[in-house]
């Protein structure tokens, strides 16, 4: 048995030695096509990228790390640029850290400390939606959504508001889009009303809900919706784009789909592309400069904040975005990825919806799809697929909670921006082939309709 402790969401782990481009190779040499970017949604520039190798390589010789709390080096200088070069209009500041959860933990404490700069103490606590995923620390559980992770730590969480999420296949006020008035969106407001204005600190949601939805869009308007209702009650909007930005949707920031500017963006996974644990928190210049413009300083630091190898990466991984056009990669060959998995659906019952934004697509699976029925959340039907994914060469990334957070399966699927067309469809064949080697097994065909 291994002393490492391995995350067990597979009946066998392969042990990868190699990667090259859109693929992983395992120790017996057997080739596996990445449709997830690795746990998930990371390895936005592919594998053995040998240009940042070289790059580390260059960095680490002549410095590797830098003491963050009186020194400041060039890498990290040239990262900030090149993330506020791409930001939504009105951003000015960057803080980088190691992980997602981190972005996300220091987006809620400059929430905090700016309302406590500005006057208003009062204003702690933070609203986010149900069936979303923010992070693993315990701030970041707090406000998400994801039942099946929070669960176990309830005890343990700071209080936290959550209103419905923005998810039209399942609409947790049974309308229809756009007919529902946004519903979803003006829930926010209402929370808000209840709790009073002088309470709430932040709102914190997914462009694009990743893990705990399988790529779920808002509908078109709510976005613009939730930047009016924040802005009336002098709330901050935090977009977490951990897993759908820096081109994944098709834009560099999935919140452009919208055509509106949160107040701060937490962004990671494919910021180090998987070459080096790297995340950041984006500031707007207004909000930076309430807190500065006061004498406060943000308190923030970890122990390896603008870390400069992760810096190297950072900024390499931007260049290749912008040069090598990814972002449009990414609309085009995510709309091949969404119109195959749509014929997917068409020929295979347990398919229920299959939805996504760019190279971030999700697979809902049901046993009747007139009444979107889930399987029983015992049969384990997501692991089930990605079992027969994995034995065909194909990884996806499994996920639970559509329904009320305790039942639905789901897949996230979501390859490295890099993929062309040939790559698309050799993903769409072994998955339509792993789903219906799922669907032929007795005990899944004896609860399916």
């Amino acid at each position: 048995m291994p002393h490492a402790l391995l995350r067990h969401l597979t009946q066998h782990n392969p042990r990868m030695v190699r990667g090259e481009g859109i693929y992983l190779f395992d120790a017996e040499g057997k080739r596996y096509l990445d449709g997830s970017s690795g746990s998930s949604l990371v390895c936005n520039l592919g594998h053995g990228e040998a240009a940042v190798a070289e790059a580390i390589a260059r960095q680490a010789a002549v410095l590797a790390y830098n003491p963050f709390h009186c020194s400041h080096a060039e890498a990290y200088l040239e990262l900030a640029a090149k993330l506020v070069g791409i930001a939504p209009p009105g951003f000015g500041r960057v803080f980088a850290v190691s992980s997602g959860s981190e972005a996300v933990e220091n987006c809620l404490k400059f929430s905090r400390q700016a309302h406590i700069a500005c006057g208003e103490p009062g204003r702690h606590l933070v609203i986010g939606r149900w069936q979303s995923y923010h992070g693993n620390t315990l701030g970041a559980l707090a406000c998400g959504g994801h039942t099946g992770r929070r669960k176990k730590h309830v005890p343990q969480l700071a209080a936290a508001v959550h209103i419905p999420p923005a998810f039209c296949y399942r609409c947790p006020f049974e309308k229809t889009h756009p007919s529902c008035g946004l519903l979803c969106a003006r829930a926010l407001e209402s929370a808000i009303h209840r709790l009073g204005p002088e309470n709430v600190a932040a709102f914190i949601a997914e462009p694009v809900v990743g893990a705990a939805l399988g790529a779920v869009p808002a509908p078109p308007g709510y976005f613009e919706l939730v930047r009016e209702i924040c802005t009336r009650h002098g709330v901050h909007f935090i977009a977490d784009e951990v897993m759908c930005g820096l081109g994944r949707t098709g834009r560099h920031f999935a919140i452009d789909h919208w055509g509106v500017a949160p107040d701060l963006i937490a962004t990671g996974k494919g910021l180090g592309a998987g070459y080096f644990p790297m995340a950041a928190c984006l500031i707007a210049e207004g909000l930076a400069a309430a807190v500065e413009g006061r004498g406060a300083a943000f308190e923030g630091v970890h122990t390896c904040c603008g870390h400069l190898l992760g810096s190297r990466v950072g900024g390499l991984m931007l260049e290749r975005l912008v040069e090598r056009r990814l972002a449009e990669n990414a609309a085009r060959q995510g709309a091949r990825l969404l119109s195959g998995l749509r014929e997917i659906a068409g020929r295979r019952p347990a398919v229920g919806d299959v939805r996504g934004l760019g190279l971030m697509a999700g697979v809902e699976f049901v046993r009747d799809r007139e009444t979107r029925a889930p399987y029983p959340p015992g049969l384990r039907l997501a692991e089930r697929v990605t079992d027969a994914c994995l034995e065909r060469g194909l990884i996806v990334f499994p996920g639970h909670g559509t329904v009320e957070g305790v039942a639905g399966d789901h897949l996230l699927l979501g390859p490295p921006l890099i993929i062309g067309e040939e790559g698309i469809d050799e993903l769409l064949a072994i998955l339509e082939e792993a789903i219906a080697a799922v669907e032929r097994d007795p005990e899944v065909a004896a609860l399916s309709r």
